[in-house]
């Protein structure tokens, strides 16, 4: 093997900050360094470490050449890295489990993403998942947080976000015009179920619930295939579907607020800290 020299992190750190700040100058102040100490760390990684030219020098301006680039993209990896062990090696409280409760709804949409960060931060923690109804996880005493619908103005918890429910149906297919109207809706025990049925008795529309299942994958299939109308949040539905309205003759669906809630009987660093993601990543 080569014998290469090692690269101290803080070189590396002092890459990446002039590189998202824009220059040596505010790159030091960033870093409560000197121009000059930056400069010369710099000089230290292209004559000492990797023997190459890292930046374009044009006046007063500079900036990373292609090799620049390059290095930039490794020194991120190296760095993100660098902070996960430390942290994972650190923490030790951060060792354990957490019970979260969801609809399956949310699981497709949020959960892969909010997951996968916790799991890159937090690679000790177990997290068990249990998908279930609002009304169900709301009867649960022994999860440690739960994500459930609410209507606005009888929220508890955490405020997550607010989206509007919508009527949808497979580009290409009319079982709209159907009567009665074929449904695809989660099982019993479903707000959103509920207040779809409740909204198209309100317009004596006739309707049927043709097909039911506590699955949306299951539901999206059904719906994808032509055969039923659903209703979900605006955030679920996917380019194959479109939205249905008014023009369609269908009601306005309510609002719906998504709500964080926390077992105070439960509470954990790690729960609070998997908590965090949820609010974070409810926000994107």
């Amino acid at each position: 093997m080569a014998n290469f020299p090692s690269i101290d992190t803080e070189l590396l750190r002092t890459l990446v900050a002039i590189a998202d700040h824009g220059g040596f100058t505010r790159a030091a102040e960033h870093l409560n360094r000197t121009q000059s100490a930056v400069s010369m760390q710099m000089k230290r990684l292209e004559d000492d470490v990797v023997q190459r030219r890292l930046f374009e020098r044009e006046g007063r301006q500079v900036r990373l050449n292609s090799e620049g680039q390059v290095l930039l993209g490794y020194a991120r990896r190296i760095l993100n890295l660098h902070g996960e062990v430390l942290s994972t090696l650190r923490e030790p409280h951060m060792v354990g489990a957490v019970r979260i409760g969801t609809p399956d709804d949310y699981v497709m949409r949020f959960l892969p993403g909010i997951l996968s960060r916790f799991a890159q931060s937090h690679p000790l923690v177990q997290v068990e998942v249990h998908c279930e109804s609002s009304a169900q996880l709301l009867q649960r005493q022994d999860l440690d947080l739960s994500i459930v619908t609410r209507m606005p103005g009888n929220e508890i918890g955490q405020l997550l976000r607010q989206e509007r429910f919508v009527w949808a149906e497979a580009q290409g297919f009319s079982p709209h015009q159907q009567s009665p109207m074929p449904l695809a809706m989660f099982n019993s025990g479903c707000f959103c179920r509920a207040w779809a049925c409740n909204a198209l008795d309100s317009q004596q529309r006739p309707y049927r619930l043709a097909y039911t299942s506590p699955s949306l994958s299951a539901i999206m299939a059904v719906v994808g295939a032509g055969l039923a109308v659903t209703a979900q949040l605006r955030s679920l539905i996917t380019p194959e579907l479109r939205i249905l309205g008014s023009h369609e003759g269908l009601p306005e669906l309510p609002n719906c607020s998504i709500v964080l809630l926390r077992n105070p009987r439960s509470q954990s660093p790690v729960s609070e800290t998997l908590a965090e993601h949820i609010v974070e990543g409810f926000k994107l």
